[in-house]
């Protein structure tokens, strides 16, 4: 099966989001995303992320302090 992989790296923010949607529409293989290299994330990464989860793309290496965040952010 093939899957495609998108890290983010950098700062991370909410004017980033209509990019990053845009790259998951094209590539509808298997997609893992995650901040790989950044912790810099803002709320709307994060609640991106969990949504993401949700559409059957896995936020992939994230840190335990963005894991957390992702699950309070959709309790």
């Amino acid at each position: 099966m093939d899957s495609t992989t998108i890290r983010l790296i950098g700062r991370m923010r909410a004017e980033h989001l209509e990019e990053l949607e845009k790259q998951i529409r094209e590539e509808r293989t298997g997609n893992h995303i995650g901040p790989g290299g950044s912790d810099l994330v803002d709320v709307e990464i994060v609640r991106f992320l969990g949504a993401c989860e949700h559409e059957e793309v896995t936020a992939s290496y994230c840190s335990p302090y963005i894991r957390d965040w992702i699950g309070k952010e959709r309790d």
